[in-house]
């Protein structure tokens, strides 16, 4: 089974609480019953993804914006000729490439600063989100198969991703992004090796 969502459940067991987290927001009382079990003492005891994914994740979004940019910029030429229209001719276009510009630098840098990820004897924990914080723990028993995968970008840079297929229909798929392909195989094996003992 796979965990999601923000503290709170009564299935985690007591543990010390993560810094700079929802765990704050809880007066003292509630912090064994929402902790993770076995959760590193702090947040940054975590590993982080490889660097290399800020510029996979600007790439991708900058694709996606870039078409934004041409859409905004048709408008603004078929409405040349409107005298109704609120903006001044090249207005919309700049705005469009200024926001483009900040979701490209800004979002995939605290992308990378809030995602963190933990293997550990029977579970792999992940936490990740900017704004909304999700705790993912992934039994290692639960564990149907592992694929290693990379795309065009990845293979540039040398990353995979860790794509994991667990038992039952919802979430069944977790994927652990931005690892070094050394990183992302050592994973497979030792979560392989893990798996293979339990079920001898």
């Amino acid at each position: 089974m796979v965990c999601h969502g923000v503290p709170g459940a009564g299935r985690f067991a007591a543990g010390p609480r993560l810094s700079n987290s929802y765990f704050d927001l809880f007066p003292p009382i509630f912090y064994p019953m929402i902790s993770l079990s076995e959760k590193p003492s702090s947040f940054h005891d975590m590993k982080e993804l490889a660097p290399q994914i800020v510029k996979i994740w600007r790439l991708k979004s900058g694709m996606w914006l870039g078409v934004l940019f041409v859409i905004a910029l048709v408008v603004d030429v078929i409405n040349f000729f409107d005298t109704e229209k609120m903006l001044p001719f090249g207005v919309l276009p700049g705005l469009v490439i200024l926001f483009c510009l900040g979701f490209v630098l800004w979002i995939p840098r605290l992308r990378f600063k809030y995602w963190r990820y933990a293997l550990r004897p029977t579970e792999l924990v992940l936490i990740r989100g900017v704004f909304n914080r999700v705790y993912t723990i992934v039994p290692l028993r639960r564990i149907q198969h592992l694929d290693v995968s990379q795309d065009l970008f990845e293979r540039e840079y040398d990353l995979g991703k860790l794509v994991i297929h667990t038992a039952g229909t919802r979430s069944s798929e977790v994927i652990l992004p931005g690892l070094r392909l050394e990183e992302a195989e050592r994973l497979r094996d030792e979560m392989k090796k893990v798996i293979t003992d339990e079920a001898l």
